[in-house]
């Protein structure tokens, strides 16, 4: 059960290449407070909002530094805000130190940053301003007090507000009050979970709601506490002005679906692409492909003054653009070739579910439907072929903005055809030395990954390459690499390692040999079962399955004698299948490993990964195996 996806494994396999969870169950045991790092001792947070959705953010805190590992973070802070929109002050940044002498942090000290544009022109893809402050003469028992503001001269939907606050369970707070001040007209829907809600307040036509929550002690964290941390199990509370999810919909695509109109240059343009090209899917993938190969990314994604896609013209000339961007120019594209489409809005972080009280905070990211395949489309995701998401995307809400559906969700991701075979051909000689050749076949998602590090590899470093694919496995030597071209934007490749190793074997009068990978891939059968002896979690996790075959034919000299060999094995569950036979014939030992992993789902239970960790054991006592040799 490989936790896959498209960064994290990209990731993965160049530092093979090249080389918490915030919720907690309630049975978890508290902090003792000797290790407690940090305390805020007071955090007042304050929504001061207007009629058409404009709002002034104020945060006051303060927090005592008790471990000397928690200085380094505490030493520095910022607010960042919207430039075109909003202005921001730090009113007040001074360090209380525990003798009670204040040490304000100097004016001049602090550190402004812009995006701006060119002679002071507008920015072209992000406006954000961060002002930070750095806090002096820091030590363990020391305090940090600061309180800026940001006014927000619109909202990010006219006459709309929505705002989410969270806070860990695994910090310790002595105080937190958030409050919202707001025209008694507007009608403030909210949730809240573990927060104490105060009576409203209505006087002089506002009104105020208010919260409060104290966690004096905190909870300790374990790793078995990772996970999915689903809505209400944090502290937390949601407000809105929305009506439902539908309005919120609605209210990015009044302004996102124009900017997706068909203009004589996205007509001759998609006809470029699609060339000669007359199937609507051939089509289809013609203008993915281009669109996630040239247009970059770059700016905001959704945020305040960051909810309107740019004019195409200006996509096109910079070939650059958001998730917003992304997905208008696709949306045109398609509709220049008559194909249907329509923008959808979704989670890209770690929320598979959505308050009730409707909050735009939770919907981070832009992406497309086409409606005749039944297909989503992510056009920032720059190395997945057409057909595929990146797999954080699976299972999740997703929020229509033309034809928006009650309750609909991307379908899982966690298949994909996902697969590996890799056949791997050694012949021994007397020393330990060895000298032999690694083929591997990959479809899904590894196949994906790895064509993206593959097109990242700078040229010429093939030998490179595979000498570290080999030392990744712990065996020494040289090694040429064979590869597809990773251009194509496909579910497929293909790579091979042809080596020379100085240390297979140890030779003595006995030895064990371990039959495992010789070069390091991509979806190896070690990585489904990595996980057996971690502690178990406690909530539900993401997940994936496919399939992955090893084969390995070990060539012994005659000075060799394998006296003896693991027997065959095979096991079978609901989670997974996995077989394994070692046949000896002369001198050549065969050995042929093969596991299904048959998980459907991008988000498993605990239970779940609970019974496929037993099965993982179960499996990793044969892939621990080994042949024994003698002289």
């Amino acid at each position: 059960m490989p936790r896959l996806d498209f960064r994290t494994a990209r990731k993965l396999l160049l530092t093979a290449i090249l080389l918490l969870a915030s919720s907690l169950p309630a049975w978890a045991e508290p902090m003792a407070e000797a290790d407690i790092p940090v305390r805020c001792t007071n955090w007042q947070i304050t929504y001061e909002v207007n009629a058409d959705g404009s709002y002034t953010e104020s945060q006051q805190w303060s927090m005592t530094a008790l471990k000397e590992s928690a200085l380094e973070n505490m030493k520095e802070t910022s607010i960042t805000f919207s430039t075109s929109v909003a202005t921001g002050e730090i009113l007040e940044a001074y360090t209380l130190k525990k003798t009670g002498e204040r040490i304000d942090v100097p004016k001049g000290s602090y550190q402004t940053t812009t995006n701006d544009g060119y002679k002071n022109a507008s920015p072209l893809y992000s406006d954000e301003t961060s002002i930070s402050v750095v806090f002096p003469d820091l030590a363990v028992g020391d305090t940090t007090v600061f309180s800026s503001r940001v006014v927000n001269r619109e909202g990010m939907f006219p006459g709309q507000f929505s705002v989410a606050n969270a806070f860990s369970r695994y910090q310790a707070y002595d105080n937190v009050d958030i409050r919202i001040i707001a025209p008694a007209t507007l009608k403030l829907r909210h949730e809240e979970y573990f927060l104490t809600a105060l009576p409203p307040v209505v006087k002089d036509g506002r009104q105020t709601l208010e919260w409060t929550w104290h966690n004096p002690h905190p909870e300790k964290w374990n790793p078995a506490d990772n996970g999915i941390s689903y809505v209400g199990d944090d502290p937390s509370v949601y407000v809105s002005t929305f009506d439902d999810y539908r309005q919120i919909a609605e209210a990015y695509g009044a302004r996102a679906t124009p900017k997706a109109a068909v203009t004589p240059r996205i007509r001759t343009l998609a006809a470029q692409i699609v060339a000669d090209a007359t199937a609507p899917d051939a089509q289809a993938r013609a203008i993915y492909d281009w669109v996630t190969r040239n247009i970059s990314y770059g700016g905001n994604c959704i945020g305040i003054g960051a909810v309107v896609p740019r004019d195409l013209d200006v996509v096109l000339d910079n070939r650059m653009g958001d998730c917003k961007d992304h997905a208008t120019l696709l949306q045109a594209l398609l509709a220049a070739r008559m194909i249907r489409s329509e923008q959808a809005l979704v989670n890209a972080r770690g929320r598979y579910d959505l308050p009730k009280v409707p909050v735009v905070a939770t919907i981070n990211h832009v992406i497309d439907y086409l409606p005749d395949e039944k297909l989503f489309l992510d056009a920032t995701a720059s190395g997945i072929p057409y057909g595929m998401l990146p797999t954080n995307l699976g299972e999740k809400p997703v929020l229509l903005v033309s034809h928006y559906r009650e309750g609909m969700k991307i379908p899982s991701t966690a298949q994909y055809g996902n697969e590996q075979v890799m056949r791997t051909r050694i012949r021994i000689n007397p020393d330990g030395s060895a000298e032999g050749t690694t083929e591997v076949s990959l479809r899904g998602v590894p196949a994906a990954a790895l064509r993206e590090a593959m097109r990242d590899l700078p040229g010429g470093q093939e030998a490179y390459v595979a000498r570290r694919m080999l030392d990744a496995q712990g065996v020494h030597g040289t090694g040429t690499l064979t590869k597809d071209d990773p251009t194509a934007l496909i579910d497929t490749y293909r790579f091979g390692v042809s080596f020379k190793l100085e240390d297979l074997l140890v030779v003595a009068s006995t030895t064990g040999m371990p039959i495992r990978p010789v070069a390091s891939s991509a979806f190896p059968i070690g990585g489904f079962v990595a996980g057996a002896y971690e502690p178990t979690p406690r909530k539900p996790t993401v997940c994936s399955g496919g399939r992955s075959v090893e084969e390995y034919v070990y060539e012994f000299p005659a000075a060799m004698r394998v006296v003896g060999f693991p027997k065959d094995f095979a096991f079978h569950s609901a989670a997974v299948d996995y077989r394994a036979t070692y046949r000896m014939e002369g001198t050549t030992l065969t050995v042929t490993r093969e596991l299904d992993d048959k998980t459907a789902t991008n988000v498993c239970s605990a239970a779940y990964t609970a019974d496929y960790q037993k099965d993982a054991r179960r499996i990793l006592r044969d892939l621990r195996s080994q042949v024994l040799i003698s002289e």
